[in-house]
């Protein structure tokens, strides 16, 4: 519409465009009406876990990539969030990349177009990881998959990627680890994080069949300052992985197999990046795996949890 207010349609159709650009990622990486009922209930004001189906699109492109190559098949184009796939490994591996994030340079948002451009310091974490995942002079993922292979130095890794000892960045970020003993909505925060959950895939219109993915938070623990054990699969055995969703219905029942974590114990927590050795067994045997052999079912820590 070239007069009046943005319409409820107006709003659905670019929300639908970006969904599907910027977020999802679709195959044809152009407007489609795959988002379309999704994009209706966020323009209407509905509330939409969006973290929840960014997660599981995800963990279900992670599955599709990693299916292939067992295949020796070509990925081609899967479509889906590699964006979020990049700046996780940018986080996480900032010091591998020698790249000095407080020398990152942002336009000033306080200037006019008549004005030369003014930039400022990088002041969030948010602006540092994009800012990463953009810069040519860092690793690509051929090359992080050679360091994934080879090793990573431990001084060149970091545990918490938002753990700002040093008080880098004054524009802070929604989740800070302290804030969970005290503050009623990051304890909220906190408890979808240590929850294990099931996350929908293939939710938007199209040939493929709506499914799920499991999220297991046991193998992030040390990443939210816990202290890293071998990975626990709470829904192994409790229903089929990647399973059909036919109706409302299956996915009600799905969802009503989710724990209702207790966050008492954690009042006293204490922030603690140490790994037990249960999980240090399991990695060296798994990442003989990953990396360089078939497993060995009658070895494989994993069998025995």
């Amino acid at each position: 519409m070239k007069t009046g207010s943005v319409s409820a349609r107006e709003h659905a159709a670019f929300l639908n465009m970006w969904l599907e650009k910027f977020i999802f990622c679709g195959k044809t990486v152009g407007p489609t009406n795959n988002n379309l009922k999704l994009t209706e209930n966020l323009a209407t004001g509905n509330p939409v876990p969006l973290g929840k189906h960014l997660l599981g699109s995800v963990y279900h492109l992670l599955h599709q990539v990693s299916s292939r190559l067992r295949k020796n098949q070509p990925i081609t184009n899967l479509g889906g969030p590699w964006w979020f796939i990049q700046l996780w490994l940018h986080m996480y591996m900032h010091k591998t990349m020698i790249v000095e994030l407080l020398e990152i340079e942002f336009p000033s948002e306080n200037f006019s177009e008549e004005e030369e451009t003014v930039t400022r310091r990088c002041t969030s974490f948010g602006e540092a990881a994009i800012m990463i995942a953009n810069d040519p002079k860092t690793l690509g993922i051929t090359d992080f998959f050679k360091s994934f292979y080879n090793g990573f130095p431990k001084i060149s890794t970091i545990w918490f990627a938002y753990q700002d000892e040093k008080v880098m960045y004054e524009n802070p970020f929604k989740l800070q680890l302290d804030s969970c003993k005290t503050d009623e909505e990051a304890t909220k925060i906190m408890k979808e994080i240590i929850s294990p959950r099931i996350m929908p895939i293939n939710f938007i219109a199209g040939k493929d069949v709506p499914s799920y993915e499991f999220y297991n938070p046991s193998v992030a623990a040390r990443q939210l300052g816990f202290g890293q054990v071998a990975p626990f699969l709470f829904f192994a055995g409790k229903v089929q992985f990647r399973g059909a969703l036919d109706n409302a219905l299956s996915y009600d029942r799905l969802k009503d197999l989710e724990p209702d974590v207790d966050m008492t114990p954690l009042a006293d927590w204490q922030t603690a990046p140490f790994a037990t050795t249960p999980f240090i067994q399991l990695w060296s045997e798994w990442q003989e795996h990953i990396f360089c052999k078939s497993a060995n079912l009658c070895t494989c820590t994993c069998t025995k949890l």
